[in-house]
């Protein structure tokens, strides 16, 4: 059986989340250190560690026929490859950036001005919808020391915490996308390597699904259980199960961690004792 040939960012946050979520899915790679690809033990994959940019031509040309790449990355250079699953790690946000003492207030102030980044396509576009002239100097590296050093009135380069922007005395101005990881596909994809990516994804989903929730088990006397289910957004039903201690009962489900806190509170608000949390590893739907 041939093995699918998925890319991972060489080093950095994105090859460590990468690496993660393959494992979370049962797929085991030993790496060693600077090897250009690895095959994994109990899985028909082989992992390419590829610098970020260079992974979108790999891909059109069927050199690897998967990636775990930046969303921002596949805007830039990746047109027309196909994204299967986003996979809500490695945040970032593409974002316009000037000095803290530069008067702006909206785009149009850039007009006629020098932008410095890495994504001249994706600033381009975003000039050409907001009918605005700049000067782009692309640059592969260090962008936010441009304007420091005379280079450039601007920037535009990938965001996560700020932290970089803050440090070399720029203020974040406007924001052209937000990206995340996601999982591509080459266009040229055979039938059989659709079989093991299916298989993949697959899992990849059930991990995420897990991620995004949390496993509740709570007590309450039996006249609130019903107020408790009402407040539970459950996957489908909850399950009740009765306590040893006459009157009461023990209710478990599944909620999203994004309405962990309302949830709890509406739990305790209708009766609910002992609430027990637990995360979830993977969960199949």
């Amino acid at each position: 059986m041939s093995k699918l040939r998925i890319a991972v960012q060489k080093s950095g946050r994105l090859n460590e989340d990468s690496m993660r979520i393959l494992k979370d899915i049962g797929i085991s790679i030993d790496n060693g250190k600077d090897q250009l690809k690895a095959s994994a033990r109990n899985f028909p994959v082989e992992v390419f560690y590829l610098r970020n940019g260079d992974i979108p031509q790999y891909l059109k040309d069927g050199v690897v026929d998967a990636a775990i790449i930046g969303e921002n990355v596949l805007i830039e250079k990746g047109k027309n490859i196909n994204v299967v699953e986003k996979l809500g790690f490695s945040t970032c946000r593409v974002c316009i950036a000037v000095p803290k003492a530069s008067n702006y207030s909206s785009i149009k102030d850039l007009e006629g001005k020098r932008i410095a980044t890495s994504y001249p396509k994706t600033v381009q576009d975003f000039l050409d919808e907001n009918h605005v002239n700049a000067n782009l100097h692309i640059i592969n590296g260090s962008v936010e020391i441009a304007p420091n050093i005379g280079l450039a009135d601007a920037i535009c380069d990938i965001v996560s915490s700020g932290s970089t922007l803050f440090k070399n005395n720029l203020k974040e101005v406007d924001t052209i996308l937000k990206s995340e990881a996601v999982l591509a596909v080459s266009p040229v994809l055979s039938e059989e390597k659709q079989v093991i990516l299916d298989k993949i994804q697959f899992r990849i989903q059930s991990v995420l699904k897990g991620r995004q929730s949390k496993y509740i088990l709570l007590n309450a006397p039996n006249d609130k259980v019903q107020d408790i289910i009402n407040v539970l957004p459950g996957m489908k039903s909850p399950t009740v199960l009765p306590l040893a201690q006459e009157g009461w009962s023990s209710v478990h489900s599944v909620i999203s961690k994004n309405e962990f806190w309302d949830v709890i509170e509406a739990l305790k608000e209708n009766g609910a004792q002992g609430i027990l949390v637990c995360p979830i590893e993977k969960m199949v739907i």
